[in-house]
């Protein structure tokens, strides 16, 4: 294990995201503080509790998971696609390093700028509601896992894309309204019959689901699901990518 190419991968994409603080952390602090105020305090002010949760405090876990799920796929995907389109990328393939590592590398620090985002907006949830977590250390499993997953997600848009359009295409279209549609404002009980049985098509559910149940101990689905289609989707992401990064999928000319 070459431990000192993935230390150079891991601090250069680090030291690039440090030096756009104000587009990486305050932009998405700023977002969530605006849905606290609109949702939590103008609406959750008028709605009774869900699941003997104040509703206010029911939406921290949905909030949190829609930007871990934005960001970390994000910033995977310009991670990898920035050393394509100027051409360093194949710096990168002529080092001795292996597929592992240079995943650990790239896909480690952006779940790391994830986790960090996630740990800034829960703190600033303190500052709109008071909340208790239930299970702190299943908690960190769950959202270490859930940004581990994605970030080999946005890795693979990375290396999918073609042009700057398509690195947002997916986060736009695609991430942003199932976390919307997976219960990040609701819970699935409210739903119809009917539509309690589609939602659950979706996969973003299952993890707002579990990290909802490491707060407060109520979930949607069973805790063990959830956890077993996050692991599932995340093996799911590392075999595509080893597939691409072995093949040379949009890498070697």
């Amino acid at each position: 294990m070459n431990v000192h190419a993935i230390r150079a991968i891991y601090v250069f994409e680090m030291s690039r995201w440090f030096r756009t603080m104000l587009q990486s952390i305050a932009a998405p602090v700023i977002s969530t503080s605006l849905y606290f105020i609109v949702f939590g305090s103008a609406i959750g002010s008028r709605m009774q509790h869900i699941e003997g949760v104040n509703y206010a405090a029911f939406i921290i876990p949905g909030l949190t998971m829609l930007s871990i799920l934005t960001e970390s796929v994000s910033n995977a995907s310009f991670g990898i696609y920035m050393p394509r389109f100027a051409g360093t990328i194949y710096e990168v393939l002529s080092a001795p390093i292996s597929w592992v590592e240079m995943i650990a590398g790239y896909v480690g620090a952006a779940a790391t700028k994830s986790l960090i985002l996630a740990a800034i907006i829960l703190a600033t949830a303190r500052v709109f509601v008071t909340y208790h977590i239930a299970h702190p250390l299943w908690m960190l499993v769950f959202i270490a896992l859930t940004a581990i997953a994605f970030s080999l997600f946005g890795f693979i848009i990375g290396l999918w894309a073609d042009g700057f359009e398509k690195l947002q295409l997916v986060p736009m279209l695609v991430i942003t309204p199932l976390t919307f549609l997976g219960g990040s404002f609701y819970s699935l009980r409210m739903l119809p019959p009917f539509w309690q049985k589609v939602t659950l098509f979706n996969p973003v559910v299952y993890l707002v689901s579990a990290f909802r149940w490491s707060f407060f101990g109520v979930s949607d689905v069973r805790v063990e699901v959830s956890g077993a289609m996050t692991l599932v989707f995340c093996v799911l992401c590392l075999l595509v990518v080893r597939w691409m990064l072995r093949t040379g999928y949009r890498l070697k000319a």
